[in-house]
C-alpha cells in the first residue's frame, strides 16, 4: 500500500475518533525521513510531503483549524494562517519554513495557505494531534490528552502517535461529569 493510501485510512481513524472536537485547534508533526524508514531530518522528502498532504488536507480540510510543527531547526514553531494566530493571539515570528530549515511537511502547509505565518508556539491549545514519526508534539496539546487507540498505526516507516484532549474532571464524590 502506498503512502497516501496508508495516510488517508489512519487520518480517517483520527478524524472519526476526534468527531466531538471538529472546529478546534488540531496540530501535526511529521517526520518524512522517518516514513522513509529513516533518522528524523536527514532524508526530507517533498515527495512524501504532497502525498501526504493531499491525504490531509482530504480528510481533514476544513474540518479544523490546523497548525503544522516545523522541526527542531525551527525550534517546533508552528505553521498556521494568519487568521488563527491573531484569534488564539499567538506570538508570529519572522521565518519561512523550507525542506532543510522546517521540513518537508511544513514547508508544504505553508505554500498551501491563503496567509501563512509562523508562531512561536501555540501555548498548549490544540485538541487534537497527530504524531507521525515520533516528533514530538506533545508540548502543544491542551490538557488532558487521552491517546487514540489506532488500528492503523503507520505510515511508511513511521509510527503514528494521537491524543485527543478532554476537558479536566473536578470535585470529588458528589460530583456528576457530562459523558464524554
Amino acid at each position: 500500500m502506498e503512502i497516501y493510501e496508508q495516510a488517508v485510512q489512519v487520518f480517517q481513524e483520527i478524524k472519526d475518533k476526534a468527531a466531538r472536537r471538529i472546529g478546534d485547534l488540531l496540530v501535526v508533526g511529521c517526520s518524512t525521513s522517518t516514513i522513509l524508514g529513516e533518522m528524523p531530518g536527514t532524508d526530507s522528502s517533498e515527495e512524501i510531503a504532497d502525498d501526504l498532504y493531499r491525504a490531509f488536507t482530504e480528510v481533514f480540510g476544513g474540518k479544523f483549524e490546523i497548525a503544522v510543527q516545523c522541526c527542531e531547526h525551527l525550534n517546533r514553531a508552528l505553521v498556521v494562517e494568519k487568521a488563527v494566530a491573531e484569534k488564539y493571539g499567538f506570538t508570529i515570528v519572522n521565518v519561512v519554513p523550507h525542506k532543510k530549515g522546517g521540513g518537508a511537511f511544513a514547508t508544504r502547509h505553508y505554500y498551501s495557505l491563503k496567509e501563512p505565518v509562523v508562531v512561536e508556539d501555540i501555548r498548549a491549545s490544540a485538541a487534537v494531534g497527530i504524531d507521525i514519526g515520533g516528533v514530538m508534539i506533545g508540548m502543544h496539546m491542551r490538557p488532558v490528552v487521552v491517546p487514540a487507540k489506532l488500528s492503523n498505526r503507520k505510515i511508511g516507516e513511521a509510527i503514528v502517535l494521537a491524543g485527543i484532549s478532554r476537558y479536566k474532571y473536578i470535585g470529588g464524590e458528589r460530583a456528576r461529569y457530562n459523558e464524554v
